[in-house]
C-alpha cells in the first residue's frame, strides 16, 4: 500500500487541497481494514483481558503508524512504533503465547523501512531477522511441538514480514517516479508562466515604445510650428492626445488579455501615424514604419498587401551599408517560427521589408 499523492500545481493552495483530499480517501480506504484484521486478532487469540490488552497495544502501534505514514510524516512517530510493536512481538512469544502478536510488528516495519535515508536494505533484514530469532525463542518457554513453533512463530511472522517489506521497496520507486514527474510538470508550469510575463513585456514594449516615440515626434513637431502655424500645432496636439487615448486602452486590454488586433486596423494607424497593432504583420508594418521615420527621409512609401503577405517600400534610405535593425531581427525570428520569411533589403536608396507566407497562415500568426 502506498498514499495516493496529489498531483502538484504551482497554485500551492489547489495542491494542498488535493493533497489532504487524497490523504483522507487513503485513510478511509485501507485504516479500517487494519483495524479490522486487528480487532479479529484479538479477539479470536486473547484468552485472557491482558492477552487482549498486549495485542490491542500491537494492533494501536500499526494503526498510528498508518495515519502518519499516509500523511507523509512517518518519521515522527516511527521508532515508538517500532519498540512497542517490538515489545508485542515478544511479550507474545514469551509470555501470553500469542502467535498473531506479529501483527504490529509486520505493519510498522514495512511502513517504516522504505522511507529511511540509508541502509534500507539491512533494515529491511534485521526486521525480519528481530522477528524470526524472537519467535524461535518460543522452543525455550514451551514444550509444543517443533514444527508447530517454528511454523507459527517463525516461518508465517517472518515470511509475512519480508513479503509485505519487498513490496514496499517498488512501491516506494514508483511514487517516488511520480513525484519527479509532478516536479517536472511545476518546472514546465513554471517556464510557462516566465515565457507568458515575457510575452506580455514584449507586447507592451512594442505598444508603448512606439507611441511614445511618435508622440515625441508630434511634439518636436509642434514645437517648431508653434509661432507659425497654430492650427496645426492644435491638430497634432488632439492627434497626441487621442493617441495616448488609444494606448492607454491597449494597454488595459493587454493586461487583462483582451488586446485583439487586424491587419486592417494596422493599416488605418499607419495612416495616422503608425499606430502600435498585434497581429504579425501588422508587428512587421509597425517596426518597418518606425524605422522609416527614424532612419529614413522618405518622401514616398508603398505598402502592398496580398493573401500571403505583406511588403513596404520606402525611398529615401541611406547609402550607407544596412544598419543592424534588432527589432526587424526578432521579428524575423518571429515570421520563420510561424513558416513565413522575412525579406530586407537595401538598393538604390530604396529600402525593401517584405513577409510572406507561402503556406496562407499569415492572418493566425502571433
Amino acid at each position: 500500500m502506498r498514499p495516493v499523492r496529489a498531483g502538484s500545481h504551482p497554485r500551492s493552495g489547489h495542491t494542498e487541497t488535493t493533497r489532504g483530499r487524497l490523504s483522507r480517501l487513503n485513510l478511509i480506504m485501507f485504516l479500517p481494514l487494519l483495524a479490522a484484521v486487528g480487532a479479529l486478532l484479538v479477539a479470536t487469540d486473547a484468552r485472557t483481558w491482558w492477552q487482549a490488552v498486549v495485542l490491542a497495544l500491537g494492533v494501536v502501534a500499526a494503526l498510528v503508524a498508518f495515519v502518519w505514514w499516509a500523511a507523509r510524516d512517518i518519521s515522527r512517530v516511527a521508532l515508538p512504533c517500532l519498540i512497542v510493536a517490538a515489545a508485542v512481538w515478544a511479550l507474545g512469544v514469551l509470555v501470553t503465547g500469542n502467535d498473531t502478536a506479529f501483527y504490529g510488528i509486520s505493519i510498522v516495519g514495512p511502513l517504516t523501512i522504505p522511507q529511511l535515508p540509508r541502509h534500507r536494505g539491512w533494515a529491511a533484514l534485521g526486521v525480519t531477522a528481530y522477528v524470526a530469532l524472537t519467535g524461535a525463542a518460543r522452543l525455550l518457554v514451551t514444550q509444543e511441538h517443533l514444527s508447530g513453533v517454528l511454523i507459527a512463530y517463525v516461518v508465517v511472522p517472518a515470511g509475512v514480514t519480508a513479503v509485505l517489506t519487498g513490496l514496499m521497496f517498488p512501491n516506494q520507486r514508483f511514487y517516488g517516479l511520480v513525484a519527479e514527474l509532478e516536479e517536472a510538470r511545476e518546472r514546465e508550469a513554471e517556464l510557462a508562466v516566465i515565457r507568458e510575463r515575457m510575452r506580455f513585456a514584449s507586447d507592451l514594449h512594442d505598444i508603448q515604445g512606439h507611441t511614445l516615440h511618435v508622440v515625441k515626434l508630434k511634439i518636436t513637431l509642434a514645437q517648431k510650428l508653434l509661432h507659425s502655424d497654430a492650427e496645426r500645432v492644435e491638430q497634432e496636439l488632439r492627434e497626441v492626445h487621442t493617441l495616448v487615448s488609444d494606448t492607454i486602452t491597449q494597454t488595459k486590454e493587454l493586461a487583462y488579455a483582451q488586446r485583439r488586433l487586424n491587419l486592417s486596423a494596422e493599416l488605418e494607424n499607419a495612416k495616422n501615424l503608425f499606430e502600435a497593432a498585434g497581429e504579425l504583420l501588422g508587428q512587421v508594418l509597425r517596426e518597418t514604419t518606425t524605422n522609416i521615420l527614424r532612419h529614413a527621409q522618405a518622401r514616398q512609401v508603398r505598402i502592398t498587401l496580398s493573401e500571403s503577405g505583406i511588403a513596404i517600400v520606402n525611398d529615401g534610405a541611406q547609402e550607407a551599408p544596412l544598419p543592424e535593425l534588432r527589432g526587424l531581427a526578432t521579428l524575423r525570428e518571429r515570421v520563420a517560427g510561424n513558416g513565413g520569411e522575412l525579406t530586407v533589403e537595401q538598393k538604390d536608396g530604396r529600402f525593401l521589408t517584405a513577409a510572406a507566407f507561402p503556406d496562407g497562415r499569415s492572418d493566425t500568426a502571433r
